[in-house]
């Protein structure tokens, strides 16, 4: 019984720490933000860099994920599971700090695949202590899956495969987007509400700054054209059901007339959130949370884009969150024609997990996204042609299920073949020293 029980715990902390590790490494820019949450909510935020946040983001995933591994696989059964062992000792008395306090609505435990209160996630991590206090207790009764002269390949092929993913997914884009801004969604019908359904009341704030002083306003009472907007945030007034998109919005900005020393400066001539989602036809977005720290290694590609969509007639926005000087500095830079707007930079990094990042919007629904470093080229020959007959105009073939049937492939079928390669081996061992021994005898 002492064996089957350690081994229910085995299994059961394993799944979840290769479950946790792994959607945290298919999108190591969202658990960067997370970890950013969790550094303002100690007050410590804008202390840390950006660089060791992100470092932070893609180690914490590839350890969670080898020592689910590890565990799974029964490699050096002490030390790994001491180790789980210690790292629940300190995520528990933190997550029930979280339901306490509240401070980040999400724990992020899981990413944007399976989001759970802080209550619930105390509750999870009590239940996997208590079973890593079972499997630390006992750790020899783990029986192994390969012997102890092959670990070193699964142990290399292990941290390899998912370092490997966390670079993909951050050079190009998360291999599976779990956010309501996936390829295939409709904006405008993930921002409807059912019928009979209360909805939540929200409440938008500008932060405006006139002659040095800033200030917030609200929307009744948004000033003048002489105060440059700064921010915007949003914040949930009463709860209700709340749609998987509920904080889309799109305000056109437009170059004032007055000029300043700094630069161009722009004011909000009007939403035009239902203008974008309801036309028919295209929509190119370029999303840019802040413009000051956007990747402008490709601004040829995205000019010509423009370029592209201008003779064509597809609409063409650079949604941001950047004041009007990062703004008027990034037209300096890059020559940039396409009209900006401003939307929420929490919303714009859900989008997309790159600074910039190319949408394209087929009739409302998202159909292609693009990160800055894998943006689509026109050549000359295609130039003339409309998007209903390229190929970037139409929805991407590889679903969720040959996704992972990929990753199976890759990573599942080669340890499940070690491990039978290893288990004959082993078998073959023991029925060489039986024979030995009975000859002897």
């Amino acid at each position: 019984m002492k064996k089957v029980l350690v081994n229910i715990c085995r299994l059961l902390v394993a799944v979840v720490f290769i479950l946790s590790g792994f959607v945290k490494a298919v999108d190591p820019l969202g658990t960067q933000y997370k970890i950013t949450d969790y550094l303002e909510a100690m007050s410590l935020g804008g202390l840390v860099p950006d660089f060791l946040t992100l470092t932070a983001s893609v180690l914490l995933s590839a350890v969670e994920f080898c020592l689910g591994v590890f565990l799974l696989f029964a490699i050096q059964r002490r030390i790994t599971s001491r180790l789980i062992l210690l790292m629940l000792l300190i995520m528990t008395p933190l997550t029930l700090w979280l339901a306490l306090t509240d401070p980040v609505k999400d724990c992020g435990c899981f990413g944007d695949a399976l989001v759970l209160t802080n209550w619930q996630t105390f509750g999870k991590n009590v239940v996997l202590l208590a079973a890593a206090g079972v499997v630390a207790r006992w750790p020899l009764e783990m029986f192994r899956f390969v012997s102890k002269s092959t670990q070193w390949i699964v142990i290399n092929y292990s941290a390899v495969f998912i370092l490997a993913i966390s670079g993909w997914c951050l050079y190009y884009l998360p291999l599976f987007d779990f956010r309501p801004y996936h390829i295939g969604a409709n904006i405008q019908e993930g921002m409807t509400i059912p019928e009979g359904e209360e909805p939540p009341q929200f409440e938008t704030t500008f932060i405006l700054e006139k002659d040095g002083e800033q200030k917030e306003f609200a929307l009744d009472d948004y000033p003048d054209s002489t105060w440059t907007f700064i921010d915007s945030k949003t914040r949930q007034l009463s709860k209700g059901y709340t749609p998987p998109i509920h904080d889309f919005s799109i305000m056109l900005l437009e170059e004032s007339e007055e000029k300043e020393e700094a630069g161009t400066t722009y004011e909000e001539s009007g939403d035009i959130t239902q203008e974008v989602l309801s036309h028919e036809g295209y929509t190119f977005l370029l999303i840019s949370p802040h413009l000051r720290h956007a990747d402008d290694s490709r601004l040829d590609l995205i000019n010509e884009l423009y370029e592209y969509s201008c003779e064509h007639g597809y609409p063409f926005y650079c949604l941001t969150a950047s004041t009007a000087q990062e703004i008027s500095q990034w037209c300096d830079r890059t020559g940039a024609e396409y009209p900006f707007c401003v939307t929420d930079e929490t919303t714009l990094k859900t989008v997309i997990r790159s600074n910039p990042g190319l949408l394209l919007l087929k009739n409302g629904t998202i159909i292609r996204k693009w990160s800055h470093n894998d943006l689509p080229v026109i050549n000359e020959q295609q130039a003339s042609l409309p998007l209903e007959k390229m190929e970037i105009g139409k929805m991407p073939q590889d679903s969720v299920p040959s996704k992972i049937l990929k990753l199976l492939l890759w990573f599942a079928l080669p340890l499940a073949l070690l491990s039978i390669a290893d288990r004959l081996w082993m078998w073959t061992k023991w029925l060489k020293r039986k024979k030995r021994k009975k000859d002897t005898e």
